[in-house]
């Protein structure tokens, strides 16, 4: 059957002549440029990590190059991983879509990642340097600025009293949460940046009289090693003990007698740990704490698996005496009532005339800890001091510098803090031993992590991180339409009834399929991860790919400026701006 015919037939008019010439960015009178900007939860990570590039790194499938970016700003993922109290994930943008991205779960695989295939990071690392530092305490705060005093090519010396690096890490966390292989990765990727960990090595004065002559700068990282006092009657009785030292005890593999009741005083980690250990030991556990249970200290996912694992908890108690009778002993308790508000946690003050008694078989303290000795924490009101947000250096007319971290002088006592605190502590002896003492405060100001605290090693080298606008991305700046409802991986761990058989890992592994899911979930706040929105969208096709580190760039002879490249960035990495005149 024959077509019919178009009586009216179509002509496309064809021109040989380009519009080349036609220079439309004459136009413009608002200018669209390339403007990566900073991620809510880089500024609220302690280490500085960069976040939103590792979730981005990882959705590709470069886990290598991902975990490499965590090494950057901080030497224990495999750990940080684990027990961090990952403020970041509270400072997601994410979560006013749908749930926060659970960073930490896949900086824990990229790290397990690391070690099943015996990857070796490959950092950038300055030249050697003359100066040669000394650390005393190989916790997370020393190996931390031992690391990163060695990228900056500094010859470092570890010195620790214990048989074993980790500190905190090796004696003061149980094995369910912190699995000893995890820690010595970490370790071990800081002794292969050519740190030298010298253990069993106790620093007396004495000792640290002779190290100020061999050094040109000395650490002090002791930490907070022993615990404080309840200061009432009956505390020095035998059943009555420390938490850390129990702790301790498990970690170097004995089986301390937990039968019966055992009540543990406090609130935190430490307090929570202790509690569920005992569970596992066949005891049952009391935590008393003196204020109720949303003040606790504590992450409350570990206070809500304590409570699932059989931990029993009254708040608004403080102990007032501690008594023996017979073969138990009797614990006084002084009942607390709410007296105000203390920056979002109860003042609490005795109730009183109202205590009451419980009959227990022993008690462990763990109410805060404090230095080993008074000569660790840093001195007041000397000349020559400078106290910074993580760390204080001493500088004397004689001598080599001291500086003093981690636990010492830290507000918040944590892992990641203590990471903060050697990398503040590198920088600021690095820029002492090249600019002078003067240029420590303006040379940290300009490693700062959007409007800081935290700090950024990789802005201190110079690499590219430092190019980004200091601009905390807010939720409204996303463009959302790309972005559809995702559930957040959902973290595999083992079950209550097998959970307090043993002090095998509670968190499980998630697949790499996972953590690429989840990583995808990432806004990539800030940053361009080259969806080519930008490209496709602009309708003068001035929008020009290249090998710059951006990717691309625009061509101004014929961009008119309509903005069109910006409304349509999803993650808020191009910026409009007035056309100079």
């Amino acid at each position: 059957m024959n077509e019919a015919k178009n009586p009216n037939p179509l002509f496309m008019p064809i021109t040989y002549l380009t519009t080349e010439s036609n220079k439309t960015g004459s136009w413009r009178f608002l200018h669209p440029q390339y403007d990566e900007k900073t991620s809510p939860c880089s500024v609220a990570c302690p280490a500085g990590e960069d976040i939103a590039r590792i979730e981005m790194l990882a959705s590709q499938g470069l886990f290598k190059e991902a975990w490499e970016t965590i090494l950057r700003e901080n030497p224990f993922p495999s750990v940080c991983g684990r027990v961090c109290f990952h403020p970041c994930e509270g400072q997601c943008n994410r979560r006013e879509l749908d749930m926060a991205v659970a960073i930490h779960s896949l900086e824990r695989f990229l790290a397990d990642t690391a070690i099943r295939y015996g990857i070796k990071p490959v950092l950038e690392k300055r030249p050697s340097q003359k100066q040669r530092i000394a650390v005393i305490g190989a916790g997370p705060a020393g190996l931390s600025a031992a690391w990163f005093l060695s990228m900056l090519g500094y010859a470092c010396h570890v010195f620790e009293a214990s048989a074993e690096a980790g500190g905190v890490l090796r004696w003061g966390i149980p094995l369910y949460r912190l699995p000893l292989n995890a820690l010595l990765h970490d370790i071990q990727q800081v002794e292969a940046q050519g740190v030298t960990i010298y253990t069993g090595k106790p620093v007396s004065p004495d000792v640290l009289e002779i190290m100020k002559k061999d050094y040109d700068a000395v650490f002090i990282g002791c930490g907070h090693g022993r615990g404080m006092s309840m200061n009432v009657p009956g505390e020095d009785l035998k059943e009555v003990s420390e938490g850390l030292d129990f702790l301790r005890k498990l970690r170097e593999g004995e089986t301390p007698p937990c039968q019966g009741v055992s009540a543990i005083i406090g609130g935190g980690n430490t307090a929570i740990d202790v509690a569920r250990s005992v569970v596992r030991l066949g005891g049952k556990a009391l935590l008393l704490y003196r204020r109720r249970r949303q003040d606790m200290p504590a992450l409350e996912l570990e206070v809500e698996m304590a409570l699932e694992e059989g931990v029993k908890l009254q708040e608004l108690v403080a102990p007032a005496a501690v008594a023996r009778d017979e073969d138990q002993v009797v614990l006084t308790l002084q009942e607390m009532k709410i007296a105000g508000d203390e920056g979002g946690r109860a003042r609490v003050a005795p109730d009183e005339g109202k205590t009451r008694k419980v009959r227990i078989d022993r008690i462990f303290k763990a109410i805060g800890a404090q230095a080993d000795e008074p000569r660790h924490q840093p001195p007041a009101g000397d000349e020559g001091l400078l106290s910074l947000s993580h760390t204080v250096l001493v500088r004397g007319n004689q001598g080599p510098v001291m500086v003093f971290g981690g636990d010492l002088t830290n507000e918040t006592k944590s892992v990641v803090h203590a990471v903060a605190s050697g990398k503040e502590a590198a920088m600021a002896l690095d820029t002492l031993f090249r600019e002078g003492f003067e240029a420590i405060v303006p040379k940290l100001e300009a490693c700062r992590v959007g409007e800081g605290p935290s700090l950024s090693m990789e802005i201190y080298m110079g690499g590219q991180r430092r190019l980004r606008n200091p601009h905390v991305v807010r939720y409204e700046e996303i463009n959302t339409d790309y972005f559809g409802f995702i559930p957040r991986v959902i973290q595999p761990r083992l079950l209550k009834e097998e959970r307090v058989q043993s002090f095998e890992e509670i968190d499980l592994k998630i697949s790499a399929n996972l953590a690429m899911k989840e990583s995808e979930r990432c806004f990539n706040c800030g940053l361009c991860n080259q969806c080519d929105n930008c490209f496709i969208y602009c309708p003068d096709t001035s929008v020009m790919r290249d090998k710059d580190h951006q990717g691309r760039h625009i061509n101004y002879d014929y961009c008119k400026g309509c903005g069109l490249c910006v409304v349509e960035c999803p993650r808020n990495a191009m910026s409009l701006r007035e056309e100079e005149s």
